[in-house]
């Protein structure tokens, strides 16, 4: 956990440059951030990608920075602004993930709140991490630099990472 917790404080650090104004919750990036619903485990059916990825691309373009993509317009997930959207991977994890405008208290009490389960928390590198395994492919993460006290988090479900 510790090669990926430095891999996504630096998101962080890009991902809290970027304000956004509020919208409406968008289902389907809730779905694929809370590890509800996965590309993981569709990405072999060629017309669903294909859906997602005509949705993907009317709502999102590519970020100046890195492998980030931010959206054309405001969107929500768990009432909070999505700043980012990371569609594959974020370091060495492989998933899906948003960075969100809500500190680890507003976001862990939303994830905790929705998923109806505690995740489990922990401070290293001034990067706070939680995180709950839904399945042996499915872990929902959310982490915050700043020993947790950042105004943005990241929210994603990864298929595998580095521990």
């Amino acid at each position: 956990m510790k090669t990926i917790r430095l891999a996504l404080a630096a998101a962080f650090a890009i991902a809290a440059q970027i304000p956004l104004a509020h919208a409406g919750d968008e289902p389907q990036l809730q779905g694929l951030a809370l590890c509800q619903d996965s590309w993981f485990d569709w990405k072999d059916d060629e017309a669903r990608m294909a859906r997602f990825g005509g949705f993907f691309n009317s709502f999102f373009e590519h970020s100046k920075q890195g492998d980030a993509f931010a959206p054309k317009s405001p969107l929500r997930v768990l009432g909070r602004a999505v700043t980012q959207v990371y569609p594959q991977s974020v370091g060495m994890a492989v998933g899906f993930s948003v960075a969100l405008d809500a500190d680890l208290a507003q976001a862990r009490s939303s994830v905790e709140k929705q998923l109806g389960k505690p995740m489990v928390c922990s401070t290293s590198e001034s990067v706070t991490a939680c995180e709950l395994k839904l399945g042996p492919k499915k872990t929902v993460v959310l982490m915050t630099a700043q020993n947790g006290l950042a105004k943005t988090s990241l929210l994603g479900c990864y298929y595998f990472y580095q521990q």
